[in-house]
């Protein structure tokens, strides 16, 4: 059986996305590359954002036109809302959570569909599916970046987040399967291993001290890249404000594989509208760990997550946000304009800033933004800087990769044989979320 796999939303859904293909894979299904080739067809659904979701409508019916005229089954799985779910059982022929992914091979059988795979016995509870889920090796799409997924599920609550309801309470993954599989990454060349979590500053918590502290697992990926003869970059993504601290700036400063980029969401640079979201930390928590941040990693680039248009938000209050993101001077912002989804506490409250306006908060945080990010680029130029390679530019003849510290620069070059390898630029050129550059050296790696 051929298959085709839509992955929507953010890194997670990518990681898990890979695991799925494992799965069918060792089905004996294999993978296509457009739907039109498929008779097994699935979606990997976000339920945190709307349009997400109307896209999975949009598809799935179109899919079931298409029935009329081929054999073909469809499956939903990802972050869903319960009250999705229940609307999927009826369009979908498969509907599963990432958690009952071991047992997708059960459930091919009904659909005719041979699998010599079997993983495990029934899971008793949540958090045994989701320990089964993480034993799925991943088929990675990359041959060079990979996610390693650390934890699942979110604590927090904040009113504007479906994740709690999507994906449920937070579990931390064991320490030494996570240390396991970096390491296996490692050693075999790949260039970037970024950890993911909802909140992967609170990992271990849940264990009751009978796990390592996430700063602690940042020290033993630190040791284990000492011990790699290649060079790679680790990174992670989310944390959040209220569970850091200085520890994990002092390891990343310690270690040289430990990326020097850090991803720090504000949401907000005000008080009222923070305690509104129930963020659970304020500015001034914030600043502090900003502070330090500079201080123990001034080489680091930092990007932040910033939502314009959250209920009841004044003018004023978004000047509050500008007026953070000049003194923070950002490297990179991806700033959202709030949209109400269902689950979430804020669903049940009047969406008072108008559709306008959120675009005119929008262009104003995207303009301080780029003054900034040019800025930090023009101040590159002349320096010589460590690239990944990642891919042909859209720039005819050019090549395009990231540096240590996630910033986009693309270079003259028509040798492809340099993608997934680290390499020297001298920065020749900036704008504002890019740079350009002339190669100088090639890693040692990449000439063998």
């Amino acid at each position: 059986m051929k298959y085709f796999l839509l992955t929507l939303g953010c890194q997670m859904n990518m990681s898990d996305s890979e695991r799925v293909a494992s799965v069918l894979d060792a089905a004996g299904c294999v993978r296509v590359e457009t739907e039109e080739e498929a008779n097994f067809i699935g979606i990997l659904a976000c339920s945190v954002r709307q349009k997400a979701i109307d896209k999975v409508y949009s598809k799935i019916s179109k899919w079931n036109r298409w029935k009329d005229k081929k054999n073909l089954v469809t499956f939903i799985s990802g972050c869903m809302l319960p009250a999705d779910k229940e609307k999927f059982l009826k369009l979908f022929d498969i509907v599963f959570t990432m958690p009952e992914l071991p047992q997708l091979p059960q459930m091919l059988g009904e659909y005719g569909i041979a699998n010599p795979l079997s993983l495990s016995a029934e899971p008793q509870s949540p958090v045994d599916e989701i320990k089964l889920f993480w034993k799925v090796k991943p088929k990675y799409d990359s041959k060079f970046e990979a996610f390693v997924p650390i934890q699942n599920g979110c604590n927090k609550f904040c009113t504007y987040c479906a994740v709690p309801y999507t994906r449920g309470r937070e579990i931390s993954r064991p320490s030494e399967e996570i240390l396991e599989e970096v390491r296996g990454l490692a050693e075999k060349g790949y260039k970037t291993i970024t950890l993911l979590g909802q909140n992967v500053n609170s990992y271990g918590l849940d264990k009751n001290g009978d796990e390592i502290t996430f700063a602690q697992l940042l020290e033993q990926v630190g040791k284990m890249g000492e011990e790699i003869d290649s060079e790679f970059w680790v990174y992670f993504t989310s944390p959040h404000p209220k569970d850091m601290t200085t520890d994990i700036f002092h390891v990343i400063a310690k270690y040289k594989c430990l990326g020097k980029q850090i991803h720090f969401p504000l949401q907000s640079g005000d008080e009222k509208v923070l305690i509104k979201m129930n963020r659970k930390h304020s500015v001034s928590k914030y600043r502090e760990s900003m502070v330090a941040l500079r201080k123990i990693l001034p080489e680091a680039t930092v990007f932040t997550d910033i939502i314009v248009g959250f209920t009841d938000e004044t003018d004023e209050q978004l000047e509050n946000t500008r007026k953070v993101m000049e003194e923070f001077k950002y490297n990179m912002a991806y700033i959202a304009m709030y949209s109400p989804r269902p689950g979430a506490a804020s669903y049940r409250w009047e969406d008072t800033v108008s559709l306008d306006d959120k675009k005119k908060r929008f262009a104003i945080l995207s303009e301080e933004l780029a003054k900034h990010t040019y800025e930090y680029n023009k101040a590159q130029m002349g320096k010589t800087i460590k690239v990944l390679v990642r891919e042909e530019d859209r720039k005819a003849g050019y090549l395009s990769g990231h540096t240590s510290g996630k910033l986009v620069i693309r270079f003259k070059s028509d040798n492809k044989d340099l993608i997934g390898q680290i390499v020297e630029l001298k920065v020749t050129a900036a704008a504002k979320f890019s740079m350009e550059g002339e190669l100088v050296t090639v890693n040692q790696e990449a000439a063998l």
